[in-house]
């Protein structure tokens, strides 16, 4: 089941088309990576799925139904640039914006305890924001953003500030609120972020959709025929030995095991390689190598430029 689904979605402000007849399908229960380089059109798509602006083209609907008003508050928004008012006690703003969402103060009250005990805040309820750290702010918006449990969420650049701990405790949320049936929009340029979370993904570059699918599907679809053999060190190099059309990428030693990593032509099977190696060397792993998102991310950009 699709989530969200935008079809044919353009906007322009004077002088610059921020989206050209974009279009996405978001499945219900999963992480969707929104991606693409700075400027490229995901703030303005983001802001058109809020109902902050409207299409000049297209449509946008959420499970189903055309994108209403009564839809926000159906959507939980945590934007890159943050939103606390610096004046305002923590506990004070939480309470405020959680019942702005729906809740009722009890409700609000409730929550907020089990959101700050389980983040380990619950000794800032009455601290002004501006004595925050910015880490410490965005835990506070994530828990706003997230109360009132909603249907759809957009976090964008969530992990912006965090350590590494606090980094793996909004994945760790992240990931149950997916497990719960949640439906997730992430927008990041972190590809080692998007790779750990995402199920599918769908890249934007200069107004326009260049690529989206799964990124299973899409790791496959741009796979390079490339393999890892990692076998017992010997005194031969499998370079000299290669046969034609196999090429020897990189080969490095460590601790008695050798890695090599060779592509091979188009019609040779990774059975012929191993083969091939069995017959010199003694293996301990062979694995392929499929692409990382940042490399598919760079090539499909450059790409694309290249045929401006």
């Amino acid at each position: 089941m699709v989530a969200l689904k935008v079809v044919n979605v353009s906007k322009r402000y004077s002088g610059h088309q921020a989206l050209t007849k974009v279009s996405i399908d978001v499945p219900k229960g999963s992480i969707f990576g929104l991606l693409g380089p700075n400027g490229a059109g995901k703030t303005s798509l983001i802001r058109i799925i809020n109902n902050i602006t409207a299409p000049d083209e297209g449509q946008v609907y959420i499970n189903g139904m055309k994108l209403a008003q009564e839809h926000v508050s159906k959507i939980g928004y945590l934007p890159e640039e943050r939103g606390l008012y610096k004046k305002m006690k923590v506990g004070e703003q939480a309470l405020y914006l959680a019942q702005l969402k729906g809740l009722s103060k009890s409700e609000a009250l409730q929550s907020l305890k089990i959101w700050f005990d389980k983040f380990d805040i619950g000794s800032w309820w009455n601290k002004k924001v501006e004595e925050l750290s910015k880490g410490m702010q965005q835990k506070v918006q994530f828990i706003v953003t997230v109360i009132h449990n909603p249907d759809l969420l957009i976090f964008d650049e969530p992990f912006s500030g965090f350590d590494p701990i606090n980094v793996n405790l909004l994945k760790e949320e992240i990931l149950q609120i997916k497990n719960r049936g949640g439906t997730i929009i992430f927008s990041t340029h972190n590809m080692a972020s998007v790779e750990e979370l995402c199920d599918h993904i769908a890249l934007i570059d200069n107004s326009k959709k260049i690529l989206d699918g799964k990124m299973s599907e899409i790791k496959e679809m741009y796979k390079e025929h490339i393999y890892e053999l990692v076998y017992v060190t010997s005194d031969l190099s499998l370079n000299d030995k290669l046969p034609p059309g196999y090429n020897l990428i990189t080969e490095n030693q460590d601790n008695g095991l050798s890695k090599a990593r060779i592509k091979l032509p188009g019609n040779v099977s990774p059975n012929e390689l191993l083969n091939w190696a069995i017959g010199l060397v003694e293996v301990h792993a062979f694995t392929e190598i499929l692409p990382s998102m940042n490399d598919i991310f760079i090539s499909k950009v450059q790409q694309t430029k290249s045929h401006l």
